[in-house]
């Protein structure tokens, strides 16, 4: 069953089967076609968010055990809802060794280990390396305690016949060796998910091994899968063709990101993706060309420098276990092929000409890209490609795009920063180029990975349509961080969230400092620039004078922000693809990268404004965000209810001296969706005038209003109340 949409709830604490199940009547009344999970096996004891997977044979006991599942998937199937559930082939959690019973038995037996062959571990390296230790004398604070191993409160298991001595002694003859903490980027002998080292790889590519990471969670029988990290694993196009064997009838996306232009491999079986293309597309209408920042340098020349530095530090013992498959030594030349690709991964034998562009610099990167292209699916080839992706989010994702804040509206995993923005002629050709090659596929504007949720970045986009560089400039002189890059990054986050508690805001900004490796790091803090951050938002948001100016943009730029966010969620909505809604963006919501976007959401409010909205309320645009809920229960209804009305895709211009700021699309011949664009020069330039939208003969009623409209409104008439429209010819 394709699903007419979805809505992403994540599960965790505060949110499990029994909660869901509460929650599953207000999502049919909202008009959602399906509930999507995020990962619902069993996980790490008090996961937040379930993608460290510890258990693949075995349903979450937090969230509500089988029983709870059942109960939860029987309540959506009398709903009429379907259910998509996220799942994660490439990698388990491993960060409490006990709780993951196939690692448990590793580390105790070793090779020997009925478990041995489903994990990623280069054996020929000695004993799996474990980097837990605080210092070089971390083997000092051993214990025994019966057959485990305690180092304070993390245990491990005495293989049989090893006991006996000191603990040291007793840990020297384990398969494994408790190591520091530090060493596990230069030498850690398994592959884990990026540089995560208590996310251990799993080689699903061994059909014993997709047998017993997926049989479960195939017995479900739910509607939809949405895989996560497909890039990370050794075939990827393999492994997709295998699961739609196992699940022939089941809407499957794949989580792959995609750069400008890229398309998914034609031979992958799936619906899509997730839908980060549609984000950068929809976003990118919302901003002002005109409007573009001085350019703060070339953002190839920073995301290769980045890279490069992922590679030669952060991923290093993936880049000597590639060093290690070649008939010379070059870990230099390792780094360069990997630092220089344009996308995310090849997928050798197809895929070959992004290959050839990451090597054609270096005669030894060809010499390395030759001997992947003799054998696409050897391990050397394999190795590489999944270490490109590796290299690619952590140089880009995590770290150039915390560093190139000139707009960082921009800055989401699949856009491209230094493109400003997306005019309307490309983003009709995607709409277009989507309803025709993968009308299927998911849609997005916020999930659990965006560093921004789409209103801040709605709200970001006006910017584009205002003077912004003085008050920054000015703002920045009276109160500036100690790095130059995350000061611009402050404060359009203060901009874009506003209002933001100094908790939330010193939280982000912690984050987005260490991400971007400038001035302190995850791996090396420096005390005196945390503090210096730490204390940024209390004084800034206690500043009288200095708030009164940043309140009085965000008032004057907000009723644009509400403009845009609105428009977003009609065209994602309205547009080609299965649209998902993150949980709670039926309302404004301000929410930066996790864990802020993962905090609870309050569904009894949103189910009041409905029931009012279902009663003949027609919401002002105002900071409730009712008129989001409008719009989106709108859409979403007909949608569900009159799917034929959503094929199809035809421009549909508007005529007029103001036709520049409406887009326009038909889906078929009986359905129209309008939305402004550009709010701030509309406005300036008079409002919309005698602008008119040529529809075709006939009866047309605004699905939103539930006014009636002749065959040529004006638009002042047709947006007088909100500034988008969804017409219906009868």
């Amino acid at each position: 069953m394709i699903p007419s949409s979805t809505y992403r709830i994540q599960f965790g604490p505060g949110m499990g089967f029994a909660q869901a199940m509460r929650v599953a009547g207000y999502l049919q009344r909202l008009g959602v076609g399906a509930l999507y999970a995020s990962p619902l096996l069993q996980a790490t004891p008090g996961s937040t968010h379930g993608y460290d997977v510890t258990d693949p044979t075995s349903t979450s006991a937090g969230l509500g055990g089988e029983v709870g599942r059942q109960a939860l998937h029987d309540r959506l199937r009398e709903l009429g809802l379907g259910f998509v559930v996220d799942i994660v082939p490439n990698h388990v959690g491993i960060s409490e060794p006990q709780a993951n019973p196939w690692w448990w038995d590793v580390l105790r037996y070793g090779q020997e280990s009925e478990h041995a062959a489903k994990f990623d571990i280069d054996w020929s390296r000695g004993p799996i390396m474990v980097p837990i230790l605080g210092d070089e004398h971390g083997l000092e604070e051993l214990r025994v305690d019966g057959e485990k191993l305690v180092y304070y409160e993390q245990m491990f298991p005495i293989a049989p016949g090893t006991e006996g001595g000191t603990p040291q002694e007793v840990h020297e003859r384990q398969h494994y060796r408790l190591v520091h903490w530090r060493t596990a980027n230069t030498d850690l002998n398994y592959r884990r998910f990026f540089d995560i080292n208590t996310l251990a790889a799993v080689r699903v590519e061994d059909p014993e091994v997709f047998e017993a990471t997926h049989a479960h969670v195939l017995s479900w029988g739910v509607d939809g899968l949405r895989i996560d990290h497909p890039d990370g694993l050794s075939d990827p196009g393999g492994y997709l063709r295998r699961l739609r064997d196992a699940a022939p009838d089941t809407w499957i996306v794949a989580e792959k990101i995609l750069a400008v232009g890229e398309s998914l491999p034609v031979s992958w079986p799936v619906a899509g993706t997730t839908g980060y293309d549609a984000m950068r597309e929809i976003c990118g209408l919302f901003i002002d060309p005109s409007g573009e920042p001085p350019n703060a340098g070339s953002l190839q020349f920073l995301e290769n420098r980045c890279k490069t530095t992922a590679a030669r530090t952060l991923l290093r013992a993936e880049v000597r276990r590639i060093n290690a498959l070649l008939p010379f030594d070059d870990e230099e030349a390792v780094i360069e092929l990997l630092s220089m690709f344009p996308v995310y991964r090849s997928y050798l034998p197809a895929g070959r000409a992004s290959l050839e562009q990451a090597a054609s610099g270096n005669p030894r990167c060809a010499e390395i890209a030759r001997l992947m292209m003799a054998d696409p699916h050897g391990e050397l080839a394999t190795r590489v490609q999944q270490t490109s992706g590796m290299v690619m989010a952590k140089g880009v994702e995590d770290t150039a795009f915390y560093r190139y804040n000139r707009f960082v509206a921009l800055n989401e995993v699949g856009s491209d920063p230094s493109r400003f923005g997306v005019p309307p002629t490309e983003f009709h050709v995607a709409m277009q180029a989507r309803e025709a090659g993968s009308p299927e596929t998911m849609t997005a504007l916020s999930t659990h990975d965006t560093k921004r949720a789409e209103d801040v970045r709605a709200r970001l986009a006006v910017l584009s349509e205002v003077e912004f560089e003085t008050a920054f400039a000015r703002w920045s002189e009276k109160r500036p961080l100690p790095e130059r890059s995350l000061t611009r990054l402050a404060w359009q986050t203060l901009v874009g969230a506003y209002p933001i508690s100094a908790d939330r805001l010193r939280d982000y900004l912690a984050k987005a400092a260490k991400e971007a490796k400038i001035a302190t790091s995850w791996v090396d803090g420096n005390p005196e620039v945390d503090k210096a951050i730490a204390a940024w938002p209390d004084d800034v948001l206690g500043d009288t004078a200095l708030m009164a100016e940043v309140t009085a943009l965000v008032d004057t730029i907000t009723p644009a922000g509400w403009s845009n966010s609105l428009g977003q969620k009609l065209v994602q909505l309205a547009g080609p693809g299965v649209p998902d809604v993150y949980q709670g963006t039926e309302l404004w919501d301000f929410s930066l990268v996790d864990p802020d976007n993962r905090r609870p959401v309050d569904f009894e409010q949103r189910a009041a404004l409905l029931a009012r909205i279902d009663d003949g309320w027609l919401p002002e645009i105002d900071a409730s965000g009712a008129a989001k809920l409008l719009v989106t229960s709108r859409v979403l209804r007909l949608r569900r209810e009159r799917p034929e009305l959503f094929t199809g895709y035809r421009v549909v211009p508007a005529q007029g001296p103001a036709a520049e700021h409406a887009v326009a699309f038909s889906r078929g011949d009986r359905l129209v969706a309008l939305c402004t664009r550009l709010p701030i020069g509309l406005a300036s330039a008079g409002g919309w005038r005698d602008t008119v939208l040529p529809l075709p003969a006939g009866e047309w009623t605004d699905v939103i209003t539930g006014r009636s409209t002749s065959e040529a409104p004006l638009l002042s008439d047709l947006l007088s109340q909100y500034p988008v429209a969804l017409v219906v010819r009868s």
